[in-house]
């Protein structure tokens, strides 16, 4: 299939540059920042939505992992390792 005649901002990503883009995304520091610009200036639409979507993936993700830490504390499931 050729994609010469569609624009550029709405060209398909392949199934590699997914995966590309979600281990670039994956890098701690640098992915964060890579994906903040992806998801704020890309020309391809494309794009733009999976770094949204994977931006959306991060908060949520971050905020489970807060509400269990958060849990552990409440409780003192933490406590009980000091030795």
């Amino acid at each position: 299939m050729e994609n010469s005649n569609i624009p550029e901002e709405y060209r398909p990503i392949s199934m590699w540059g997914y995966f590309g883009y979600e281990i670039l995304f994956s890098i701690p520091i640098i992915g964060f920042i890579c994906l903040i610009i992806f998801a704020i200036g890309a020309k391809n639409v494309n794009k733009k939505n999976f770094a949204r979507s994977y931006f959306c993936y991060t908060i949520i993700v971050c905020l489970v992992a807060l509400v269990i830490f958060a849990i552990a504390m409440f409780t003192g499931a933490i406590e009980s390792f000091n030795y």
